[in-house]
């Protein structure tokens, strides 16, 4: 799989964070990515998203900023309805 462009990565991303890309294919992604910093920043981001994502639903919302916000989202569906 010589030649392997942004695009190409980009649509066997998730097989390739998944682990299920056969050898040749993950390896023609790692050898493009270690050499384009676009697409490596774009790994890396994908790879933190989980533990980003984990580390700020950790924290509980205060109580006044969870009323404000089930307030609003009601005001919301009142609107649509």
């Amino acid at each position: 799989m010589p030649n392997l462009t942004c695009r190409d990565g980009v649509e066997m991303l998730m097989d390739y964070l998944e682990g299920t890309l056969g050898s040749p294919e993950r390896e023609a992604i790692e050898t493009h990515v270690s050499g384009c910093p676009r697409c490596a920043a774009f790994v890396e981001s994908y790879q933190r998203t989980p533990r980003i994502l984990r580390a700020a639903t950790a924290e509980a919302l205060p109580a006044d900023l969870a009323l404000s916000l089930r307030r609003f989202l009601a005001a919301r569906r009142a609107e649509d309805a």
